[in-house]
């Protein structure tokens, strides 16, 4: 055991790291963080420069990179949610690279306005009179409520819709934090129509009806339609919002789903005055929070000094252009999320006997097993997509040590382990990361203690 006098200085701990990928000033920083809490200690723990090393790597690993997704969950939120098409991922690029045109009008020569273009295209797809979007759909929220809210404060949501969403936020704190004052209607299985017209008061700003997106219930169970509620509210003169969270505009009944996913058009043709929606789940773009609806509100929307702190940027406004204008084009399967939930079993099994006939080693089993695919990331929760997964087993190496090293490499693989195995869905893999799969397993399945 050393004692204080003995800690190196943050210059000779420096003389013995390497670490050119990463910038000095960190490099130095996390030095000088490691010694700090050996003199703290008052004696040293070990190698102070080892220890440096391994906060080194796990901070390396924690820089946003690509992943291989094997984890047969299509909207994987932790995973960065879903791939941007081709056409997006361009237009980032273009965006990007060089000066554009954000916020000036080319015809006049003046200012102009932010995203007129991709509002008109959004308003065209959800088939409303207008568009905007902001950074999320939490977001779209927010401003929503913060709008309705300044004079009447209640808004009135059914018990059995105040959804928790990602990060442990629920919507109902999320309203609160606007302004609002919640008025819980009904019980969390069962609510009426007379519930909602009997919480209507003087002070109700509003109707919110939130799409149970991330879970189900079954059984003695009921809720009344959005039509019935639009009739309500037109009755009293209250404005009706739907939150519908995955934003898809295709039918989901397309993919072969029995479980039915609301759209906006179907939202704005029931009537309601706004409908809000995801940029980054079924709709397949980047993150975003979609507002369609009436013009008058849209319009009342973007002019709360709210909105300026919400807004997206020009690369946001970029990549959620390219893939509104898929859409419009009638090209969703380029969009990758549509790819995903598209492909049949026997393309899969193709792609996965490629890579299981790379595996020879006779300590190491490579096969094909049935599975199914998730959707994730809050959208239709009860449906399944039946998959091809690849298991592998090791005479010598666990499942979970097969699973870190393949997490350990580059670029990293994240797949599951389950009944002794560990395995990866073809589904949410990419046919041009084959090959990298391939190779990735075959260096993590070596019989060595060392780290990949």
């Amino acid at each position: 055991m050393r004692s204080r006098r003995q800690i190196p200085a943050v210059s000779k701990v420096l003389e013995q790291i390497a670490a050119p990928d990463l910038p000095r000033p960190l490099v130095v920083q996390t030095i000088r963080q490691e010694l700090a809490q050996t003199r703290r200690a008052k004696q040293l723990r070990g190698d102070p420069v080892e220890a440096v090393h391994t906060t080194l790597d796990q901070l390396r690993r924690s820089r946003l990179q690509p992943v291989i997704n094997g984890t047969g969950i299509i909207i994987h939120t932790n995973l960065g949610r879903i791939p941007l098409a081709a056409q997006a991922l361009n237009a980032l690029l273009e965006a990007g690279r060089a000066y554009n045109n954000l916020e000036f009008d080319l015809n006049s020569g003046m200012r102009g306005g932010r995203g007129q273009y991709l509002e008109r295209a959004l308003a065209t797809l959800c088939q409303a009179e207008a568009a905007c979007v902001v950074n999320n759909c939490a977001a779209a929220l927010v401003l929503i409520v913060h709008h309705f809210t300044q004079r009447k404060l209640e808004v009135i949501i059914s018990r059995g819709e105040l959804v928790q969403i990602g990060g442990g936020f629920r919507v109902g704190e999320i309203l609160e934090a606007a302004g609002a004052t919640l008025r819980e209607v009904g019980a969390t299985n069962k609510t009426s129509l007379v519930d909602y017209a009997r919480a209507i008061t003087a002070k109700t700003a509003m109707i919110l009806k939130v799409h149970r997106s991330n879970f189900f219930m079954n059984g003695f169970v009921a809720s009344p339609s959005t039509a019935d509620l639009v009739k309500l509210a037109r009755t009293k003169k209250i404005p009706i919002v739907e939150d519908i969270g995955s934003g898809a505009v295709t039918s989901s009944e397309e993919f072969g789903l029995r479980e039915h996913e609301p759209t906006p058009i179907e939202a704005l043709c029931a009537g309601v005055d706004l409908v809000c929606f995801s940029g980054d789940k079924l709709f397949g773009g980047p993150q975003a929070g979609i507002i369609a609806g009436k013009q008058r509100l849209i319009s009342a929307l973007k002019r709360e000094p709210l909105f300026r702190a919400l807004r997206c940027d020009k690369l946001i406004f970029a990549a959620l252009q390219a893939t509104a204008e898929l859409h419009l084009a009638n090209s969703g399967d380029t969009v990758p999320v549509s790819n995903f939930l598209r492909l049949t079993i026997s393309e899969l099994e193709q792609r996965a006997k490629k890579i299981v006939a790379q595996f020879h080693d006779s300590a190491v089993e490579a096969k094909l097993e049935p599975t199914k695919s998730q959707i994730g990331g809050g959208a239709l929760p009860r449906s399944s997509i039946e998959s091809i997964a690849i298991a592998f087993r090791s005479r010598k190496l666990s499942p979970d040590e097969i699973a870190r090293r393949a997490r350990n490499a580059v670029p990293p693989l994240v797949g599951h382990v389950a009944n002794g195995a560990f395995r990866i869905d073809l589904r949410t893999i990419l046919p041009a990361q084959d090959e990298q799969v391939a190779s990735t397993l075959a260096a993590a399945l070596q019989n060595s203690r060392d780290p990949m």
